[in-house]
């Protein structure tokens, strides 16, 4: 692709991502617009909502005031009937009393009367109680219960009774007689005074002509007594129904909230019931926010009834600030008043509220501005990957090009019939052909191993190698090609420990080629240092060179297939741009890992490190 290309649809997708941008940063706006306009719609609601309560309250206080009073008037007229009834009920009870009393000297007089006459007719008259008289008038007595009497008689000698003795078997106690508790009858036993036969004497313990006399008497004071009632109960009735009397309060109500000097503060309830008001009515429309209000007269805003905030001059009204009239002018009231509410942090509602569509707005531009920066990425990286391909392609050609053409040279002097009696000639040319030859397997054997590297189709072999010697034998190997241009090798092999389970064949590969790049990127007299050291669960290889060095970018992407170090001055440098790609894929296969620490003109260090056992 070319940069013109590149440039064009960079600027179209960086046009259409602005678009974007602005088309949300519009919608936005208008979602915050939208959302302000609902926060002033319910913000007036709710203050119109305590505004009202507030006058009703005006008015339920007025009347509450005036059912008070009626309430106490009706409560002070009850309250001295009930005295009246209560006395009235006490006169009853003395007089119930008194009655009683009456009755009871009348009944001690009757029964006092009564038991004279008794003793003055009988002999040795005694009262008995209702168990004695049941067992003692038994029909069918037994010998315990039978009542036996003995007279002895004192006589002169001509036969005049002079004096008799009366003796019996009855020695049961006198009852006790109450006057608050008297029997139906009172039982007497004495004896005849005509033949002293013991007989019962049953006397009632009331006159019945007395007994008829009190109860008329009680029945006519309990007739009086409720008839009294009645009239006291009916006295203490309200004379003004209930529509009657609520007509009277409300009329009186009306007359009160009409008086015009009656001042504000007196119409408005107190402070924590309009900060309760309006906190309720907030929260009912679901603003949840700190808020500040004040009330003032309509006519001089600069008094303040209530207030929650101290209010600079400068600042009468500050933003978001809501007001109302509190008392409507219908009700022709001197002065209204107003209600002042403001938010200052009414932004962090809004926001809140709008919290899923910015989340939503950011996460859709940066996933935009993710998949802008990764096509971008993606095409850049493609276009190095394609030049990089391309100079592949060329090195390619050009390393298959010059065996070629030797090969070709050489089978072409085999041809002179000349050369039939040189055999050594002839053995020469055969040699360049075999070598030219191998030189084209190994290129192609590297290109064929990169490949199956990429498609995860190599497999290596796991077996024990002796790192130190591998080591010796890939160096013993390029000892030719080091020769040529007066390498200096310093093997420091220091690992005891040298033998792990890997691929020998790809090890040394691996080596080779670190050494091969140690030894092309070094202007003259290359230095190299190999080193193994044993490292935790494994051995580390060492590979330092003092040659051209990378800088920090370069070594970000040495590892890249395709990518070769700018040379400089040296164009004597070939290669794929595939080696050290091979390197780090065989190294992780081996479960490794390789790191590299270079500094331009100083000189370049891998250190590979390999564990002892391949994991499964």
């Amino acid at each position: 692709m070319k940069k013109r290309s590149l440039w064009i649809i960079t600027a179209l997708m960086t046009f259409a991502l602005l678009g974007v941008f602005v088309m949300q940063m519009y919608y936005v706006r208008e979602s915050y617009n939208l959302k302000s306009q609902l926060f002033e719609q319910d913000v007036n609601q709710a203050l119109s909502a305590v505004v009202n309560k507030i006058q009703k309250k005006n008015v339920i206080r007025h009347i509450n005031q005036k059912d008070i009073e009626f309430q106490e008037l009706e409560v002070s007229n009850i309250r001295s009937k009930t005295d009246s009834i209560v006395a009235f009920k006490e006169r009853y009870k003395e007089n119930k009393a008194r009655r009683r009393m009456k009755l009871q000297q009348q009944i001690l007089q009757y029964l006092n009367e009564q038991d004279s006459i008794i003793h003055s007719n009988y002999v040795k008259p005694q009262i008995i109680s209702q168990e004695d008289y049941a067992i003692l008038s038994n029909p069918n007595p037994n010998n315990k219960n039978t009542l036996n009497y003995k007279i002895d008689e004192f006589r002169t000698p001509d036969g005049i009774v002079l004096s008799r003795k009366l003796s019996s078997n009855y020695e049961r106690k006198r009852p006790i007689i109450r006057l608050d508790k008297l029997p139906d009858s009172i039982i007497y036993l004495a004896l005849s005074p005509a033949d002293l036969r013991p007989q019962f004497i049953i006397l009632p313990t009331m006159d019945p002509d007395l007994k008829t006399k009190f109860e008329l008497e009680d029945v006519k004071a309990e007739h009086r007594y409720k008839m009294e009632l009645e009239r006291l109960y009916a006295d203490t009735v309200t004379l003004v129904g209930n529509n009657g009397r609520n007509v009277m309060l409300l009329q009186d109500v009306a007359k009160e909230m009409a008086n015009k000097n009656i001042p504000l503060e007196e119409r408005i309830p107190s402070q924590e019931t309009v900060d309760t008001l309006i906190k309720r009515e907030l929260l009912s429309k679901n603003i949840n926010l700190d808020y500040n209000y004040w009330v003032t007269p309509s006519k001089n805003t600069d008094k303040v009834i209530y207030q929650n905030v101290s209010l600079q001059e400068a600042e009468i009204l500050p933003k978001n600030t809501f007001s109302k009239i509190i008392f409507s002018n219908d009700l022709m009231i001197k002065d209204p008043g107003m209600l002042y509410v403001s938010f200052p942090n009414k932004n962090s509602l809004i926001f809140n509220n709008m919290f899923v569509t910015l989340i939503s707005s950011v996460g859709l531009l940066l996933v935009l501005v993710f998949i802008f920066a990764y096509t971008i990425y993606a095409i850049i990286r493609q276009k190095k990957i394609t030049e990089m391909k391309t100079d592949f392609i060329n090195n390619m050609t050009h390393e298959f090009k010059t065996p070629v053409a030797t090969i070709m040279i050489a089978s072409e002097a085999l041809k002179d019939p000349d050369l039939n009696a040189d055999k050594a000639r002839i053995n020469r040319l055969a040699g360049i052909i075999y070598d030219e030859n191998v030189r084209l397997g190994n290129h192609i054997e590297r290109v064929l191993n990169v490949a199956k590297l990429e498609k995860k189709e190599l497999k290596l072999e796991r077996q024990p190698v002796a790192v130190n010697e591998l080591i010796s034998l890939v160096v013993d190997s390029m000892s030719l090609q080091l020769q040529k241009k007066d390498a200096e090798v310093t093997l420091a092999l220091d690992a005891e420990k040298d033998v792990l389970i890997g691929d020998e064949l790809h090890l040394s590969n691996v080596i080779y080629n670190l050494i091969d790049n140690a030894n092309k990127y070094s202007p003259s007299n290359p230095k190299i240092t190999i080193k193994t050291r044993n490292h935790a669960n494994g051995i580390d290889i060492e590979i330092s060179d003092e040659g051209i060095g990378m800088t920090k970018e370069q070594t970000k992407r040495i590892f890249d297939q395709f990518y070769r170090v700018p040379t400089g001055n040296l164009h004597d440098v070939k290669g794929f741009g595939l080696g050290l790609s091979y390197v780090n894929d065989i190294v992780a296969q081996m479960n490794g890992s390789i790191k590299v620490n270079s500094e331009k003109d100083k000189g370049t260090t891998f250190t590979i490190h390999i564990p002892f056992k391949l994991n499964n």
